[in-house]
């Protein structure tokens, strides 16, 4: 559930912004056929199963244009939905609910989408003590929405932003000259409660990482062989974390593997839509 300081601090801008790209100057259609007040009711209803996630994102979509539209809902964030239940139902004036009713469902879809391809993914996990993580890889503004949806999945969420943690890649590499070097300065600068992670992309990084004291060391692109030699030589050592190339029927041979942490960008970049409605809009007195 979304709270209301969280809704006006973080999720208002985000929702005035996706009704302003809608609406530049008025929805013309509506005007054109409700030139007056009218209270209606519409229902919403689940053309796919799934998992529903963003009910409250979804409101506010109506709410955000007249806080006088009211809900009757059946379902939760979290909630098992099936195709064609009835979930609820939505009450206000007419022309704020058709106004609003292509945004509230863009977000309520996308996200729902997120939760029911993360839950299918976390379930391939179930048994293993691999945790299964998000990434950066999200829509852009969209980073809030996706991240949470992640986390009604029943995934878990890495790092927020580049403010959030300290994970030395690649190029950071590069640029520090050598992973011992890139931890060394990244130990220096960042606080103690920080903890560290380095990507790899061999055994012998591994063990340079190892060696200069990484707290999680990410194991990159690697085959099942060179991740069960990495896991073995970071065992008691520092957390690891598998990446690259994870997809959901992958999932369970690298929960064999023992892996502390898989992380997916698939969760937010590949996850379909759910197919949800609002129909059968009428006047009501």
């Amino acid at each position: 559930m979304i709270n209301g300081v969280t809704m006006r601090t973080i999720v208002d801008k985000y929702l005035l912004s996706a009704l302003q790209e809608d609406i530049t100057s008025e929805d013309v259609t509506t005007n054109a056929i409700m030139p007056y007040d009218q209270l209606g009711e519409v229902q919403l209803i689940a053309k796919q199963d799934g998992i529903l996630c963003g009910i409250d994102v979804f409101m506010r979509c109506f709410t955000i244009i007249d806080e006088s539209v009211s809900f009757d809902l059946c379902k939760t964030d979290g909630e098992l939905i099936t195709k064609g239940e009835l979930l609820g139902t939505i009450r206000g004036n007419i022309s704020v609910l058709l106004s609003s009713e292509r945004i509230a469902l863009n977000y309520l879809q996308r996200m729902s989408g997120i939760a029911t391809f993360t839950r299918s993914c976390v379930d391939q996990l179930d048994g293993y003590k691999t945790r299964l993580l998000d990434t950066r890889k999200t829509t852009p503004n969209m980073r809030f929405f996706e991240k949470y949806s992640v986390k009604v999945g029943g995934a878990y969420n890495h790092r927020y932003n580049l403010t959030d943690g300290v994970l030395i890649k690649d190029n950071h590499i590069g640029a520090a000259g050598s992973v011992t070097r890139a931890i060394e300065m990244a130990r220096e600068y960042a606080p103690f409660v920080r903890k560290i992670e380095v990507e790899t992309e061999n055994l012998d990084m591994v063990r340079e990482a190892v060696l200069a004291g990484a707290d999680i060391i990410m194991l990159d692109n690697m085959d099942n062989e060179t991740m069960k030699t990495a896991v073995a030589i970071c065992s008691g050592k520092a957390q690891t974390e598998c990446s690259g190339n994870v997809t959901r029927d992958r999932l369970r041979e690298i929960g064999e593997i023992g892996v502390d942490f898989v992380s997916s960008g698939a969760l937010t970049y590949s996850a379909p839509l759910l197919d949800l409605s609002l129909k059968n809009l009428h006047a009501v007195k």
